[in-house]
This record gives structure tokens, sequence and C-alpha cells, in this order.
């Protein structure tokens, strides 16, 4: 009878331990489940917060170009004329303000224009009639074979890409992978 009261204390100790082992292993897994469901509202606060900075970004950048272009025009009105490397200016602006409004629209930078705005510096460099006067011929071969390399990365960009120009997308989950309008 002692031996049989000894395994049923025995059996009663044994209990314990399992079920703490239960309620630890419950514990656990709360804590695991808390802990993801941190971390996901953390991403999704993260993301919202690099989308709010890119939208000001985006904004202070636009209205940068618009402000620059505005008084490099009304620069030209005071002065009554505008040369070519002013026009050349403007067409730099136009650039890079398309640029800011394709990637406002579609989180993807358009390389071409990349390339576009550096040919016209480029060639607002050369057009300069100081400037052409003060280079050595090595720094004008240089400009122009530059300008001409430039010019042969955008045809291929061009041509290579599938209907659609390249982009450096900033989004590489491919969460933002949809289509042009129109080819849905």
């Amino acid at each position: 009878m002692a031996l049989i009261a000894r395994g049923h204390k025995q059996a009663a100790g044994d209990r314990k331990p399992r079920e703490k082992e239960g309620k630890m292993a419950k514990l656990v897994d709360i804590v695991d489940k808390t802990s993801v469901k941190v971390e996901e509202a953390a991403e999704i606060i993260g993301n919202h917060m690099v989308d709010g900075f890119q939208l000001i970004a985006l904004f202070a950048i636009g209205s940068t170009i618009v402000w620059s272009a505005v008084n490099a025009y009304l620069g030209m009105m005071r002065q009554g004329s505008a040369s070519v490397e002013d026009i050349l200016l403007l067409f730099i602006f136009l650039e890079l303000g398309a640029m800011v409004g394709i990637y406002f629209k579609t989180n993807k930078l358009p390389v071409q224009f990349l390339i576009y705005v550096a040919i016209t510096v480029m060639t607002r460099s050369l057009a300069s009639s100081l400037s052409i006067k003060d280079m050595t011929d090595e720094r004008l071969l240089t400009v122009a074979g530059s300008t001409l390399i430039l010019a042969i990365a955008s045809f291929v960009l061009r041509y290579s890409s599938e209907d659609e120009m390249p982009f450096i997308s900033h989004k590489s989950t491919g969460m933002d992978d949809r289509p042009p309008k129109g080819k849905e």
C-alpha cells in the first residue's frame, strides 16, 4: 500500500512539471505571436515613414526645380534675350521636373532621363562661348566623346527594353511591379 501511495504521489508530482511545461509552452507561443505582430506593425510604420519622407523630399526637389527654372527664366526676361546656353538650361530643368514627376507617379526612376540631363549638361558646356574658347583640344574631345557615349547608352537602353522605358525601382520586393497604364 505504501508503494502504491508513493507511486501515486510520484505520478501526481510528475503532472506538475508537465503542467508547468504546458503553461510555459503556451506563454512562449503567446510571446512569439506578439513578437511577430510587433514586427509587422513596426514594418508597416517604417514603410509609411519612408513613403512620407519620400513625398516630402520629392515635393522639396520639385519645388526647387520650379523655383530655379522660374528664376532663370525671369533672368532671361530681364536680360531681354536668351542664349543657346540659357535655353539648354531650361531643358535641363524640364528633364529634371519630368524625372521627379515620373518618380512621383510610379516610384521608379527613369534611367534615360538621367542620361538626357547629362547629355544636355555636356552640350550646354560645349555651347557656352566662354568655356569652349578656354577648352583644350583634349578636353573638347573628351566632352564630345562622352556625349556620344551617353547618346549610344540612351539608344541601347531604349531599344533593348520591351516597349517601356528602363527604370530603377526603389522597391525591390516586387510589391510595386504594376504594369504601365493601358497594358493591364
